[in-house]
């Protein structure tokens, strides 16, 4: 007879959060398994591998950047809203700097080389920088040291330490629903698993530039599951959802967030509400479902931020210094949620130069879109603003214009612009207690983490308090979900 295995800790998803959560609950003396739909790290795996950390982080020490935790919290307090409450936000920034340690010492790769360019990312010699609002700026975005996009590095490192630590992971394999006893779901053996990963791993990237490709080869990844896949029951004293958010899931974007019809989904397959509606089934309510970022980066190039942003009445938006979700959020709210970019002939010459220098490949599409098709020039402001379609007299009235030279342009920066795709991300999720991370309202043993749950980032983002959050949450909710299996009782038959 098959020995019965009850785990303490399973953990639902595995990207940032839910490594940190697998590697908590495992140091911890957890015997812990990590489910997950896809096993390719999620959005984190294809992030920039941003983490949002200050208050005299060894990176910004190294750097001779002065901060602390109260300037850091000072700063958040106005950016995060009433996402959370101000004693968890106070915690959030006390604990960042010993946060940003403890990924170093579970094999992170961080760099103190400061970024001296307003970029929505740096380039490889670069991996400290300014990444939301701060005034002055304050650089606390610590991207992985790895070359590109390196949210890979992160989470293969996240990867690895879980393992090391002990933590069991079986991908794919979908949590379908809870049970009194743990959880149920759906799992791929044989060639029906290889065939499963190859084309989800093929949909992902062409899911963010070519949506319909991406969803044309995640159908085939549904009909697998559909037709393969095998039910089985998992014991367990404690769950961690930690399946991201639902930007991926057509219907709850309609209900909840209708406005964000046109950004580009940031993300993958598995961001597709399944985690929080595990969570809700299980008693738990959500909160903020209504809150979305979507992101209109102008830099690189710097020299961008010299120009003006208009609506289509030529009058001033907000300032091109601030952060791309800040951007984002007043140019989705202008008049038919359309705007451009003003500038004129040496902004224009000093932006080209700057190309080479500031940008990586995928920032160097956006720069040559920006520069070249999805800008108009005139030789006075009338004229380049009827080629655009602004109002000329609103545009003459503007101000702020007297020193700008001849010839002008326009550059259409609006959300859905053609050739210049804006990135959303959803930032609601389950209501959890903000000690622990339990599911509010859910049964005993239920914890979230990550974007399935209201958060540090869930009131406004900046570049990193996403991936930060997924960190904090997670090692909170693997701790206490440890916790809670030293003590789970459940007819004192229990046992490995």
């Amino acid at each position: 007879m098959q020995n019965r295995v009850v785990y303490d800790v399973v953990v639902v998803g595995f990207g940032a959060a839910g490594a940190c959560a697998a590697i908590e609950a495992a140091e911890a003396g957890a015997r812990v398994l990590v489910i997950d739909r896809f096993g390719a790290g999620g959005a984190t795996a294809i992030s920039g591998g941003v983490v949002y950390a200050g208050g005299g982080t060894h990176c910004q020490r190294d750097a001779g950047v002065t901060d602390n935790p109260e300037q850091m919290y000072a700063y958040l307090r106005t950016e995060t809203r009433d996402a959370v409450s101000p004693e968890t936000l106070r915690r959030f920034c006390e604990q960042s700097s010993s946060m940003l340690d403890w990924l170093g010492n579970h094999g992170v790769p961080f760099d103190s080389r400061l970024c001296p360019d307003k970029t929505s990312y740096p380039t490889n010699r670069h991996y400290l920088y300014v990444s939301g609002n701060e005034r002055p700026g304050v650089p606390r975005g610590h991207r992985t040291r790895a070359r590109g996009t390196s949210g890979h590095a992160l989470h293969r490192s996240l990867a690895e330490a879980a393992r090391a630590a002990g933590a069991e992971v079986r991908s794919p394999a979908r949590a379908v629903r809870l049970t009194p006893d743990g959880l149920e779901c759906r799992t791929l053996r044989g060639w029906p698993k290889l065939a499963h990963r190859v084309l989800h791993r093929l949909s992902v990237k062409p899911g963010l530039y070519l949506p319909a490709l991406g969803r044309a080869l995640h159908r085939q990844v549904s009909r697998i599951e559909e037709r393969y896949a095998t039910s089985s029951a998992i014991e367990a004293r404690a769950v961690v959802i930690a399946a991201g958010g639902f930007v991926f899931h057509r219907e709850m974007m309609r209900e909840h967030a209708p406005l964000y019809r046109r950004g580009l989904r940031l993300g993958t397959p598995g961001d597709d509400g399944s985690g929080i509606r595990l969570g809700v089934a299980a008693g738990g309510s959500v909160r903020h479902l209504d809150r979305v970022t979507v992101w209109r980066f102008l830099t690189p190039p710097s020299a961008l931020t010299g120009g003006l942003l208009v609506d289509r009445d030529g009058r001033r938006i907000c300032e091109p210094t601030l952060y791309g979700a800040a951007i984002g959020d007043a140019v989705l709210r202008a008049p038919g949620g359309r705007a451009w970019l003003l500038i004129d002939a040496a902004v224009l010459a000093a932006a080209r130069r700057q190309v080479w220098r500031q940008t990586l490949w995928f920032q160097r599409w956006q720069a040559w879109w920006m520069l070249g098709p999805g800008r108009v020039s005139g030789a006075s402001l009338d004229a380049v603003a009827r080629k655009a379609g602004v109002d000329p007299a609103g545009l003459a009235a503007s101000g702020a214009v007297e020193s700008f030279v001849a010839p002008f342009s326009l550059i259409d920066v609006s959300i859905g612009a053609r050739g210049l795709p804006a990135p959303m991300l959803t930032l609601g999720g389950l209501v959890v207690d903000e000690s622990s991370g339990a599911v509010s309202g859910a049964v005993p043993g239920v914890f979230a983490a990550d974007r399935s749950a209201v958060g540090i980032c869930s009131g406004n983002y900046v570049s990193g308090l996403s991936l930060a959050d997924c960190v904090f949450s997670g090692r909170r909710a693997g701790r206490h979900a440890a916790a809670f299996a030293r003590t789970f009782v459940r007819g004192g038959s229990d046992a490995h």
